[in-house]
């Protein structure tokens, strides 16, 4: 596995591929969502040159960790042989759900923190790190509710589960101020509430827009101030680590994304580098 980069990188998002695999910008990984390649074909051999040249990182979307009816084992083993094939520096999921049983929802859902939710995604985390051979990333989701009866604040239980697991924490700034926003919480508290701070691996950042009284974690736009002052302090406290920005709707010129990946390497003093 190639040592992690702490210079940001990008999302290979469609719109860009052409122009990235011909001009090979400068930027220090890519990350891909891992689903976007159960298909093989053109998309695999234009990953395959890509990776001559960038450090590769693998972000699933659809595994649904807190389902409760068990893993979908055709997925699982699509993701451990790209896994195989690629040997990506990073390889992450989310803290949600989002099938059960044979029905499927596009969304990323958070789930009650409860003590029987701990032990499905630590069964499902064992699960996915045993089948891929290595450690994988967990990363927070964003809310717009709050649950009642909780066992857990989140904090608390993604620091439970690297401890319990030996999985990584993957902090998306921006879900975080965008769920303290809504349910009326201190985002720098949240911080200080991982109990593990060595398990906190990479971050994300991204852009949210709002809505009446709700913050929307939309991946559309620009990282906000709150959320570049949200970064300095998780830096602060974590030290650097590979730093993604993420943009999956209203997909802006590759120039855009470079230019907010070369924001965050100043925010770490990091020059660009591939």
């Amino acid at each position: 596995m190639p040592p992690l980069p702490l210079a940001a990188g990008i999302g290979l998002r469609a719109p860009h591929v052409a122009q990235i695999a011909e001009h090979r910008p400068a930027v220090g990984f890519l990350e891909v969502h891992t689903e976007n390649y159960f298909g093989g074909g053109a998309r695999l051999k234009t990953l395959e040159r890509l990776r001559e040249t960038y450090p590769l990182s693998f972000h699933g979307v659809g595994l649904s960790l807190g389902r409760a009816d068990g893993l979908d084992r055709e997925h699982l083993r699509q993701v451990a042989a790209l896994v195989k094939r690629f040997d990506p520096i990073l390889v992450s999921e989310h803290l949600s759900w989002s099938a059960y049983s044979h029905v499927c929802v596009p969304d990323l859902l958070p789930v009650p923190l409860t003590h029987e939710a701990l032990d499905i995604f630590a069964g499902h985390i064992d699960e996915f790190q045993q089948l891929v051979g290595r450690q994988v990333l967990i990363e927070n989701p964003s809310n717009y509710v709050a649950f009642d009866g909780l066992d857990y604040d989140e904090p608390e239980f993604l620091s439970l589960l690297a401890r319990r697991t030996g999985c990584g924490l993957l902090l998306d700034l921006n879900n975080i101020f965008v769920s303290a926003h809504n349910l009326k919480r201190d985002p720098l508290a949240y911080l200080d509430g991982i109990g593990y701070a060595k398990s906190v691996q990479q971050f994300h950042l991204a852009g949210h827009i709002r809505s009446g009284e709700l913050l929307l974690d939309t991946h559309g736009t620009t990282v906000g101030a709150d959320v570049w002052s949200l970064y300095n302090q998780a830096l602060e406290k974590f030290g650097p680590k590979p730093t993604l920005i993420e943009w999956d709707s209203d997909i802006p010129p590759l120039d855009i994304l470079l230019a907010q990946a070369a924001e965050a390497d100043r925010h770490t003093r990091i020059p660009a580098h591939v």
